[in-house]
């Protein structure tokens, strides 16, 4: 029997990361494309570049992780060649070479109207940002393709999920690392915006297998996938400080002029909860990973 094989576009994040983890154990091969790495390198966004790929591999999974962690408009072009364009290559190509194949595209969170309320399937899309616009159209390709030539295109919304892979542009690893620093004896402060913002936080090898468990079934194409469980990033820092002995308010300073997307984003997991998932790890147990990582490296 054919090996199964999976490709992997933005392979170099954390996700894929521990999606070809995943994949070895399940004795999937694996192809891994991204901009800097992998078996092959090149853009998500180059059609001809896409449309050879799949034409050569015909594989059983395609995953779509190719994008910028950024909202702003500075990056409009980019998060619009990577997400939308990216979507309408793949989806392209499979029509054309390999219809066979399973498609599973990465949503966001930060693409539906946030009321305060916890997010589900039903919740309407909003265009708050240019990043949001590109995961929007790419959801609305996804059903186009499934919808008029049969193509089992699924879209799974990410909440918010990190791991010791993370870069220190997002706060909960630019945390870690400051307390890393200052156990070093680095006594700066870090400047944080609210931290009361209250978000999710998952773990991204538990989201990972949220995302093999969707697309192996074919009864959902749509979910978000989120643990329903809400923090604020003060719960974050004071667990984080609190673990080493440390009173949290001697090396934060908190910026009050900053003004947050949110004031809190959460799921409601419940028809993923249905088929089968639920995430393995607390916040307080992926605090101790992230934290524990770094110690092991310094």
């Amino acid at each position: 029997m054919k090996e199964k094989v999976a490709i992997i576009f933005g392979s170099n994040g954390q996700d894929g990361f521990y999606l070809k983890e995943l994949l070895v154990k399940e004795r999937v091969g694996v192809v891994s494309i991204s901009r800097s790495a992998g078996d092959y390198i090149g853009s998500v966004g180059d059609f001809e570049f896409v449309n050879k790929i799949i034409k050569i591999h015909k594989p059983h999974y395609i995953f779509h992780f190719a994008a910028i962690s950024n909202t702003k408009h500075d990056v409009i072009l980019e998060n619009n060649h990577s997400i939308s364009t990216g979507t309408i290559n793949i989806l392209e190509s499979v029509k054309r070479h390999s219809p066979e194949s399973k498609v599973f595209i990465s949503g966001s969170a930060l693409q539906f109207k946030n009321s305060g309320i916890p997010i589900d399937e039903n919740t309407p899309f909003d265009f708050l940002s240019p990043y949001a616009i590109s995961r929007i159209h790419s959801v609305y390709m996804a059903r186009y393709f499934r919808e008029t030539f049969g193509i089992k295109a699924y879209v799974g919304y990410f909440f918010n999920h990190d791991s010791p892979l993370r870069s220190e542009n997002h706060v909960n690893q630019k945390i870690v690392f400051h307390i890393l620093e200052i156990l070093k004896g680095n006594h700066n402060k870090l400047i944080i915006g609210n931290i009361n913002v209250k978000k999710e936080f998952n773990y991204a090898k538990d989201i990972v297998e949220a995302v093999w468990l969707m697309i192996n079934q074919d009864s959902i194409y749509e979910a978000v996938i989120g643990s329903g469980v809400a923090y604020s990033i003060k719960d974050w820092i004071k667990y984080c400080f609190d673990k080493y002995s440390l009173r949290w308010e001697e090396y934060i300073l908190v910026n009050e002029s900053y003004k947050s997307e949110f004031e809190i984003l959460v799921s409601n997991p419940k028809l993923i909860n249905n088929i089968g998932w639920n995430p393995r790890l607390s916040m307080y147990e992926l605090a101790d990973i992230m934290l524990e990582a770094e110690f092991k490296k310094n």
